[in-house]
């Protein structure tokens, strides 16, 4: 006997699997675009703000990555150089959207309020910087600013901790794990497992393709290579991008020697939890934890 299905439902599951398709052809040829949304806010690619606005002294800095793409940073630095080489030294990795300059006012509390020095990139392909955006581009442009660090007559003797909001948060894990001993610690904001695996959340008609993600930032995986820094961990609860389960894996799946803590925000979203009370008392009082170590 044939068997057969009705023509409404066969209508149906061929409309669902042009959608699937469709959808797995635009992640795979698209994701960086869709990851890495440099042009957003509209004139994220051609104003910067400076740390001049903030009254903030800094020098504008252009590096050249190892494999030629120049990228563009700040260096807000005491000016006393005796007084820069006995605070701690913020990497700020931004997230995906905007430039360092949409994260002047939290680098003003860094340095104004914390007594840190600050050194902060565009990622390539944002703000003014050249190229495109990668996974792999961003960890050349993350460790270029490391060695930069590393090599720079006041701060390279600082004590160093990386800091990371969303995708930051990968890219700081991921330059940590990568890179433990130039390191005094970790802060991460609201970051994922991986990418393929905050697909299902963010995109759920195409969750079965999420396999064709080539842009995979692991952070389940490097967390676990960090085994003595301490690490402090800013949760929004509200979070509507990244499932705040996500962050409480990576602080189960984190073992270290050094201090693991938790901090969750009960209004936080993915993007006002800086906002919130206690966000940076947070900040303080792990960052003079770390000044206190010898």
């Amino acid at each position: 006997m044939t068997s057969y299905l009705p023509w409404y439902l066969s209508y149906s599951l061929a409309a669902a699997a042009v959608a699937v398709l469709s959808g797995g052809a635009l992640l795979y040829h698209y994701q960086c675009e869709i990851i890495y949304p440099a042009n957003f806010p509209e004139g994220s690619r051609t104003h910067v703000a400076k740390p001049s606005q903030y009254d903030l002294p800094y020098e504008d800095l252009t590096l050249t990555t190892p494999d030629r793409v120049k990228i563009r940073a700040y260096l807000i630095k005491h000016p006393d150089d005796s007084v820069a080489r006995l605070r701690p030294t913020i990497l700020y990795l931004h997230a995906n959207a905007g430039n360092m300059g949409h994260r002047l006012s939290i680098a003003d509390v860094f340095h104004r309020q914390f007594g840190c020095n600050v050194f902060m990139l565009s990622y390539r392909g944002y703000g003014l910087s050249e190229g495109s955006p990668s996974e792999k581009g961003l960890r050349i442009d993350a460790k270029t600013a490391l060695d930069f660090i590393k090599k720079h007559p006041v701060i390279g003797e600082t004590k160093l901790i990386a800091y990371g909001q969303s995708i930051g948060g990968a890219v700081s894990i991921d330059i940590v794990a990568r890179n433990e001993d130039q390191f005094s610690g970790l802060i991460i904001e609201n970051t994922f497992l991986s990418l393929p695996k905050i697909i299902p959340h963010v995109l759920p008609m195409i969750s079965r393709v999420a396999f064709l993600c080539h842009q995979i930032w692991n952070s389940e995986q490097m967390i676990q290579q960090i085994t003595r820094l301490p690490v402090l961990f800013l949760s929004g609860r509200k979070d509507e991008l990244v499932p705040p389960a996500h962050m409480h894996e990576l602080h189960r799946l984190l073992d270290t020697t050094g201090e693991s803590v938790w901090r969750e925000f009960p209004d936080g979203t993915h993007n006002d939890t800086c906002l919130k009370p206690g966000y940076f008392e947070a900040i303080k009082i792990f960052l003079d934890g770390i000044m206190s170590r010898k």
